[in-house]
């Protein structure tokens, strides 16, 4: 039950702790919980970053996904 609930979460989840770990070279581990611990002191603060960060990791995808589709023809 709980590893649906990790696969879930990591399926759906926007990448951003994944992508600033890669960036940043950090423990993906790392961020996690400095996201978690953080929202928890700056009531919920974080939350509204970590929402933003993967919106915009969307449409940065989402335009390099155009981009080479409108480069290959």
């Amino acid at each position: 039950m709980l590893q649906r609930i990790l696969t879930f979460f990591e399926r759906y989840s926007f990448g951003v702790c994944t992508y600033l770990g890669r960036r940043f070279n950090i423990s993906t581990n790392k961020i996690r919980l400095f996201f978690i611990y953080s929202s928890f002191l700056a009531v919920g603060f974080p939350l509204i970053f970590y929402i933003f960060a993967g919106i915009v990791l969307d449409i940065r995808n989402y335009v390099k996904r155009v981009h080479t589709r409108v480069s290959d023809l």
